[in-house]
Protein backbone atom coordinates (compact mmCIF):
# COMPACT_ATOMS: atom_id res chain seq x y z
CA UNK A 1 0.00 0.00 0.00
CA UNK A 2 1.36 3.38 -0.98
CA UNK A 3 1.33 6.11 1.71
CA UNK A 4 -0.31 9.41 0.77
CA UNK A 5 2.78 11.38 1.77
CA UNK A 6 6.34 10.22 2.49
CA UNK A 7 6.40 12.36 5.61
CA UNK A 8 2.79 12.01 6.76
CA UNK A 9 3.48 9.21 9.24
CA UNK A 10 6.23 8.96 11.88
CA UNK A 11 6.23 5.16 11.62
CA UNK A 12 7.48 4.51 8.11
CA UNK A 13 10.36 2.37 6.96
CA UNK A 14 13.01 4.55 5.29
CA UNK A 15 15.80 3.41 2.98
CA UNK A 16 18.66 5.24 1.30
CA UNK A 17 21.97 4.36 -0.31
CA UNK A 18 25.16 5.98 -1.51
CA UNK A 19 27.96 4.80 -3.75
CA UNK A 20 31.47 4.47 -2.30
CA UNK A 21 32.91 6.39 -5.21
CA UNK A 22 35.18 8.88 -3.48
CA UNK A 23 35.13 11.66 -0.91
CA UNK A 24 31.84 12.69 0.62
CA UNK A 25 30.95 16.27 -0.22
CA UNK A 26 28.43 18.94 0.67
CA UNK A 27 25.97 17.65 -1.92
CA UNK A 28 25.99 14.22 -0.28
CA UNK A 29 25.56 15.73 3.18
CA UNK A 30 22.72 18.16 2.52
CA UNK A 31 21.03 16.11 -0.20
CA UNK A 32 21.15 12.68 1.46
CA UNK A 33 22.91 12.32 4.80
CA UNK A 34 21.15 15.13 6.67
CA UNK A 35 17.64 14.11 5.49
CA UNK A 36 18.43 10.54 6.50
CA UNK A 37 19.59 11.63 9.95
CA UNK A 38 16.34 13.53 10.36
CA UNK A 39 14.35 10.38 9.59
CA UNK A 40 16.20 8.25 12.15
CA UNK A 41 14.12 8.03 15.30
CA UNK A 42 11.00 9.16 13.46
CA UNK A 43 10.81 6.16 11.17
CA UNK A 44 9.74 2.67 12.18
CA UNK A 45 13.04 1.42 10.75
CA UNK A 46 15.89 3.02 8.83
CA UNK A 47 18.23 1.27 6.39
CA UNK A 48 21.31 2.87 4.83
CA UNK A 49 23.32 0.79 2.40
CA UNK A 50 26.68 1.32 0.76
CA UNK A 51 25.97 0.72 -2.92
CA UNK A 52 29.18 -1.11 -3.75
CA UNK A 53 27.54 -3.22 -6.48
CA UNK A 54 26.39 -0.04 -8.22
CA UNK A 55 29.93 1.33 -7.89
CA UNK A 56 31.22 -1.45 -10.16
CA UNK A 57 29.64 0.35 -13.13
CA UNK A 58 32.27 3.08 -12.85
CA UNK A 59 35.00 1.80 -10.52
CA UNK A 60 37.25 -0.99 -11.77
CA UNK A 61 40.13 -0.90 -9.31
CA UNK A 62 39.79 -3.39 -6.44
CA UNK A 63 42.14 -1.57 -4.05
CA UNK A 64 40.39 1.75 -4.57
CA UNK A 65 36.94 0.24 -4.10
CA UNK A 66 37.96 -1.61 -0.95
CA UNK A 67 39.24 1.59 0.67
CA UNK A 68 36.23 3.59 -0.49
CA UNK A 69 33.86 1.01 1.03
CA UNK A 70 35.49 1.40 4.43
CA UNK A 71 35.96 5.16 4.28
CA UNK A 72 32.35 5.91 3.51
CA UNK A 73 31.13 3.93 6.51
CA UNK A 74 33.49 5.89 8.76
CA UNK A 75 32.27 9.10 7.14
CA UNK A 76 28.65 8.15 7.89
CA UNK A 77 29.48 7.33 11.51
CA UNK A 78 31.30 10.63 11.89
CA UNK A 79 28.25 12.48 10.57
CA UNK A 80 26.12 11.01 13.34
CA UNK A 81 24.78 7.65 12.20
CA UNK A 82 24.12 5.36 15.14
CA UNK A 83 24.31 1.71 14.00
CA UNK A 84 22.07 0.73 16.89
CA UNK A 85 19.29 2.98 15.58
CA UNK A 86 19.78 2.73 11.82
CA UNK A 87 21.15 -0.25 9.92
CA UNK A 88 24.20 0.51 7.78
CA UNK A 89 25.57 -2.27 5.58
CA UNK A 90 27.22 -3.14 2.30
CA UNK A 91 24.80 -3.87 -0.54
CA UNK A 92 27.01 -6.78 -1.61
CA UNK A 93 26.76 -8.44 1.81
CA UNK A 94 23.08 -9.22 1.16
CA UNK A 95 22.89 -11.59 -1.83
CA UNK A 96 19.14 -11.06 -2.11
CA UNK A 97 19.78 -7.71 -3.79
CA UNK A 98 21.01 -9.41 -6.94
CA UNK A 99 18.55 -12.32 -6.67
CA UNK A 100 15.64 -9.90 -6.62
CA UNK A 101 17.17 -7.82 -9.40
CA UNK A 102 17.02 -10.80 -11.76
CA UNK A 103 13.39 -11.55 -10.93
CA UNK A 104 12.43 -7.90 -11.35
CA UNK A 105 14.29 -7.72 -14.66
CA UNK A 106 11.95 -10.36 -16.07
CA UNK A 107 8.97 -8.03 -15.64
CA UNK A 108 10.70 -4.72 -16.44
CA UNK A 109 9.86 -3.30 -19.90
CA UNK A 110 12.87 -2.32 -22.01
CA UNK A 111 11.19 0.98 -22.80
CA UNK A 112 11.19 1.89 -19.13
CA UNK A 113 14.98 1.54 -18.96
CA UNK A 114 15.50 3.29 -22.29
CA UNK A 115 13.83 6.37 -20.82
CA UNK A 116 16.25 6.53 -17.89
CA UNK A 117 18.01 9.89 -18.08
CA UNK A 118 20.94 8.91 -15.85
CA UNK A 119 22.15 6.24 -18.30
CA UNK A 120 22.39 8.74 -21.14
CA UNK A 121 24.02 11.35 -18.90
CA UNK A 122 26.70 8.96 -17.64
CA UNK A 123 27.52 7.70 -21.12
CA UNK A 124 27.92 11.31 -22.25
CA UNK A 125 30.32 11.80 -19.32
CA UNK A 126 32.48 8.95 -20.63
CA UNK A 127 31.23 6.05 -18.48
CA UNK A 128 31.37 2.73 -20.33
CA UNK A 129 27.95 1.84 -21.77
CA UNK A 130 27.77 -1.54 -20.06
CA UNK A 131 24.76 -3.77 -19.49
CA UNK A 132 25.22 -3.09 -15.78
CA UNK A 133 24.92 0.65 -16.31
CA UNK A 134 21.81 0.17 -18.45
CA UNK A 135 20.11 -2.07 -15.87
CA UNK A 136 21.22 0.10 -12.94
CA UNK A 137 17.61 1.19 -12.25
CA UNK A 138 16.50 -2.44 -11.86
CA UNK A 139 19.13 -3.06 -9.20
CA UNK A 140 18.10 0.17 -7.51
CA UNK A 141 14.49 -1.01 -7.60
CA UNK A 142 15.61 -4.26 -5.95
CA UNK A 143 17.52 -2.27 -3.31
CA UNK A 144 14.32 -0.43 -2.40
CA UNK A 145 11.66 -3.11 -2.80
CA UNK A 146 13.68 -5.75 -0.94
CA UNK A 147 13.13 -3.80 2.29
CA UNK A 148 9.52 -2.83 1.59
CA UNK A 149 10.55 0.80 2.06
CA UNK A 150 7.78 3.39 2.11
CA UNK A 151 10.11 6.39 1.92
CA UNK A 152 13.32 6.92 -0.06
CA UNK A 153 15.14 10.23 0.61
CA UNK A 154 16.85 11.25 -2.65
CA UNK A 155 18.14 14.24 -4.55
CA UNK A 156 16.10 15.50 -7.48
CA UNK A 157 18.44 13.73 -9.92
CA UNK A 158 17.52 10.34 -8.40
CA UNK A 159 13.77 10.89 -8.39
CA UNK A 160 13.32 9.11 -11.72
CA UNK A 161 14.99 5.98 -10.34
CA UNK A 162 12.48 5.85 -7.49
CA UNK A 163 9.68 6.37 -10.00
CA UNK A 164 11.03 3.43 -12.01
CA UNK A 165 11.06 1.33 -8.82
CA UNK A 166 7.43 2.31 -8.29
CA UNK A 167 6.53 1.26 -11.85
CA UNK A 168 8.28 -2.08 -11.44
CA UNK A 169 6.59 -2.72 -8.09
CA UNK A 170 3.16 -1.99 -9.55
CA UNK A 171 3.80 -4.24 -12.57
CA UNK A 172 5.01 -7.10 -10.36
CA UNK A 173 2.04 -6.70 -8.00
CA UNK A 174 -0.37 -6.72 -10.95
CA UNK A 175 1.17 -9.92 -12.31
CA UNK A 176 1.71 -11.87 -9.11
CA UNK A 177 -0.46 -10.27 -6.44
CA UNK A 178 0.31 -7.69 -3.77
CA UNK A 179 3.92 -8.37 -2.83
CA UNK A 180 5.80 -5.07 -2.71
CA UNK A 181 5.21 -1.76 -0.98
CA UNK A 182 5.13 1.02 -3.58
CA UNK A 183 7.76 3.56 -2.40
CA UNK A 184 7.58 7.33 -2.34
CA UNK A 185 10.58 9.63 -2.97
CA UNK A 186 11.31 12.21 -0.28
CA UNK A 187 13.06 15.32 -1.58
CA UNK A 188 13.94 18.32 0.56
CA UNK A 189 12.96 21.15 -1.77
CA UNK A 190 15.58 23.57 -0.46
CA UNK A 191 18.44 21.16 -1.23
CA UNK A 192 17.00 19.21 -4.16
CA UNK A 193 20.15 20.10 -6.11
CA UNK A 194 23.27 21.35 -4.32
CA UNK A 195 25.46 23.37 -6.72
CA UNK A 196 29.12 22.60 -7.21
CA UNK A 197 31.88 25.18 -7.35
CA UNK A 198 31.27 25.62 -11.10
CA UNK A 199 27.52 26.14 -10.72
CA UNK A 200 26.53 22.70 -12.00
CA UNK A 201 25.17 20.01 -9.70
CA UNK A 202 27.86 19.08 -7.16
CA UNK A 203 29.24 15.71 -8.28
CA UNK A 204 32.50 13.82 -8.01
CA UNK A 205 32.21 13.02 -11.71
CA UNK A 206 32.27 16.76 -12.49
CA UNK A 207 35.24 17.44 -10.19
CA UNK A 208 33.38 20.38 -8.65
CA UNK A 209 32.94 19.27 -5.05
CA UNK A 210 33.61 20.76 -1.64
CA UNK A 211 34.78 17.68 0.31
CA UNK A 212 33.70 17.11 3.90
CA UNK A 213 36.83 15.40 5.18
CA UNK A 214 39.68 16.86 3.16
CA UNK A 215 42.34 18.99 4.86
CA UNK A 216 41.52 22.56 5.88
CA UNK A 217 43.70 23.80 3.02
CA UNK A 218 41.91 21.62 0.45
CA UNK A 219 38.49 22.73 1.63
CA UNK A 220 39.53 26.39 1.56
CA UNK A 221 41.00 25.99 -1.93
CA UNK A 222 37.74 24.48 -3.19
CA UNK A 223 35.62 27.26 -1.70
CA UNK A 224 37.92 30.03 -2.93
CA UNK A 225 37.69 28.42 -6.38
CA UNK A 226 33.92 28.89 -6.68
CA UNK A 227 33.18 30.42 -10.08
CA UNK A 228 31.62 33.89 -10.04
CA UNK A 229 30.71 36.53 -12.61
CA UNK A 230 32.80 39.63 -13.30
CA UNK A 231 30.88 42.10 -11.13
CA UNK A 232 33.06 44.52 -9.17
CA UNK A 233 33.75 44.17 -5.45
CA UNK A 234 31.08 46.66 -4.35
CA UNK A 235 28.62 46.11 -7.20
CA UNK A 236 25.10 44.83 -6.31
CA UNK A 237 24.76 41.07 -6.83
CA UNK A 238 21.80 38.76 -7.30
CA UNK A 239 22.03 36.15 -4.54
CA UNK A 240 19.73 33.75 -6.39
CA UNK A 241 22.22 33.63 -9.26
CA UNK A 242 25.29 33.31 -7.03
CA UNK A 243 26.71 29.87 -6.25
CA UNK A 244 28.43 31.14 -3.09
CA UNK A 245 25.11 32.28 -1.65
CA UNK A 246 23.27 29.13 -2.74
CA UNK A 247 25.81 27.08 -0.78
CA UNK A 248 26.06 29.40 2.20
CA UNK A 249 22.31 29.51 2.81
CA UNK A 250 22.33 25.74 3.42
CA UNK A 251 24.08 26.49 6.72
CA UNK A 252 21.66 29.25 7.76
CA UNK A 253 18.19 29.73 9.14
CA UNK A 254 15.64 31.41 6.88
CA UNK A 255 16.09 34.70 8.70
CA UNK A 256 19.89 34.53 8.44
CA UNK A 257 19.70 33.62 4.74
CA UNK A 258 17.37 36.56 4.09
CA UNK A 259 19.76 38.96 5.82
CA UNK A 260 22.72 37.60 3.88
CA UNK A 261 20.83 37.99 0.60
CA UNK A 262 20.38 41.67 1.37
CA UNK A 263 24.12 42.06 1.84
CA UNK A 264 24.65 40.61 -1.64
CA UNK A 265 22.18 43.11 -3.08
CA UNK A 266 24.10 45.91 -1.37
CA UNK A 267 27.47 44.90 -2.76
CA UNK A 268 29.01 42.14 -0.65
CA UNK A 269 32.37 41.31 -2.25
CA UNK A 270 32.81 37.78 -3.56
CA UNK A 271 36.08 37.37 -1.67
CA UNK A 272 34.41 38.22 1.63
CA UNK A 273 31.46 35.97 0.77
CA UNK A 274 33.79 33.02 0.17
CA UNK A 275 35.60 33.71 3.44
CA UNK A 276 32.30 33.61 5.33
CA UNK A 277 31.28 30.38 3.60
CA UNK A 278 34.56 28.76 4.65
CA UNK A 279 33.99 29.89 8.24
CA UNK A 280 30.44 28.48 8.19
CA UNK A 281 31.77 25.18 6.85
CA UNK A 282 34.41 24.87 9.57
CA UNK A 283 31.97 25.89 12.33
CA UNK A 284 29.44 23.28 11.17
CA UNK A 285 31.78 20.39 10.46
CA UNK A 286 34.62 21.00 12.92
CA UNK A 287 33.40 18.45 15.48
CA UNK A 288 32.40 15.99 12.77
CA UNK A 289 35.83 16.18 11.18
CA UNK A 290 37.51 15.67 14.57
CA UNK A 291 35.35 12.62 15.25
CA UNK A 292 36.17 11.17 11.82
CA UNK A 293 39.90 11.35 12.60
CA UNK A 294 39.42 9.15 15.68
CA UNK A 295 37.37 6.38 14.04
CA UNK A 296 39.01 3.10 13.03
CA UNK A 297 38.45 0.19 10.66
CA UNK A 298 37.18 -1.81 13.64
CA UNK A 299 34.45 0.77 14.22
CA UNK A 300 33.35 0.36 10.60
CA UNK A 301 33.38 -3.45 10.80
CA UNK A 302 31.28 -3.51 13.98
CA UNK A 303 28.69 -1.11 12.55
CA UNK A 304 28.46 -3.08 9.32
CA UNK A 305 27.88 -6.40 11.09
CA UNK A 306 25.09 -4.95 13.21
CA UNK A 307 23.48 -3.52 10.09
CA UNK A 308 23.96 -6.65 8.02
CA UNK A 309 22.12 -8.82 10.54
CA UNK A 310 19.16 -6.44 10.64
CA UNK A 311 19.04 -6.07 6.86
CA UNK A 312 19.39 -9.80 6.24
CA UNK A 313 16.34 -10.56 8.38
CA UNK A 314 14.12 -8.28 6.30
CA UNK A 315 15.64 -9.36 2.98
CA UNK A 316 15.09 -13.05 3.74
CA UNK A 317 11.45 -12.46 4.64
CA UNK A 318 10.80 -10.46 1.45
CA UNK A 319 12.41 -13.04 -0.81
CA UNK A 320 10.32 -15.80 0.75
CA UNK A 321 7.23 -13.85 -0.36
CA UNK A 322 8.70 -13.25 -3.82
CA UNK A 323 9.63 -16.89 -4.42
CA UNK A 324 6.16 -17.95 -3.32
CA UNK A 325 4.53 -15.36 -5.58
CA UNK A 326 6.43 -16.34 -8.75
CA UNK A 327 6.27 -20.10 -8.14
CA UNK A 328 9.85 -20.83 -7.08
CA UNK A 329 8.77 -22.27 -3.74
Amino acid sequence: MCPSSPLSSPRLRVLSGIQPSGQLHLGNYFGSILPNLEHVGKAKESFFFIADLHALTTMHDAVTLKKAREDIVLDYLACGFDPNKAAIYHQSSISEHTELMWILSTVTPMGLLERAVSYKDKVQQGVIASAGLFTYPVLMAADILLYQAETVPVGRDQKQHVEIARDIAVKFNNLYGETFTVPEPSIRAEVAVVPGIDGRKMSKSYGNIIPLFATDEEVKKAIMGIVTDSKGMSAPKDPEQCTIYQLHKLFLSKEQAKALAEEYRHGLAYGEAKKRLFEAFMDTFGAVRAKRAKLSAQDAAQALEIGRVRAQKVATATMAQVYEAVGLR
